[in-house]
């Protein structure tokens, strides 16, 4: 099974790519749909962050701005989140392979991927990336999204040229969507995968 990494800053386009490996038949983990399930309604780790981060849960729903707010201006807050985040995502990670064990290959969409030096846990990396122009127009779309919260998201981010030095496949998510699916479908081929029609 050859595991590969798909990574890249905020607004790159990380998702869109998941899905077109997803449709060619590679099973996609999603850390940012699974965090958000843990820490959406009846999530297990609202009660949690609720006792670390006192009134950020009100009747049992996580308020998520109230939360990011505190987070992206405290790094030692962050560090406490990131403890009880990310065991729990490890966990659902090994539920993922485990499920999927009989795949050819799997895709992990994570994020912060080179900031937290997980990708010698895999086989490949793909950077999803686009000019900063375009990346910036795409993060500001976000429901929330400040010029302020997004250089706080930028600043604890690798930079995207570093990202693309370091990574074994880059897709540029500049173009129309049939030139990205296109490099989807190179990759899926240099890795010697068959693509699902």
């Amino acid at each position: 099974m050859i595991r590969i990494a798909l990574t890249g800053s905020i607004g790159m386009g990380k998702s869109t790519v998941a899905a077109m490996f997803e449709a060619a038949g590679v099973p996609a983990f999603d850390a940012d749909k699974v965090v958000h399930e843990l820490q959406g309604p009846l999530g297990g780790l609202v009660e949690k962050i609720g006792e670390l981060f006192p009134g950020c849960v009100r009747s049992g729903t996580l308020d998520r701005q109230c939360l990011a707010q505190i987070v992206l201006a405290d790094r030692d807050k962050l560090a406490m989140l990131e403890g009880i985040v990310h065991p729990a995502v490890q966990q659902a990670r090994e539920k993922f392979i485990e499920d999927h064990r009989g795949a050819s290959a799997l895709i992990f969409d994570i994020p912060l991927l080179f900031e937290t030096g997980s990708e010698g846990e895999f086989n490949k990396v793909i950077v999803v990336s686009a000019p900063a122009e375009v990346q910036r127009v795409r993060a500001m779309k976000r429901p929330g999204m400040t010029a302020e919260k997004l250089a706080s998201i930028l600043a604890r981010q690798m930079p995207d040229e570093e990202k693309r030095r370091r990574a074994d496949f880059v897709i540029d998510t500049s173009g129309d969507l049939s030139t990205t699916e296109s490099r989807v479908r190179e990759i899926i081929a240099c890795l010697g995968l068959a693509p699902k029609e």
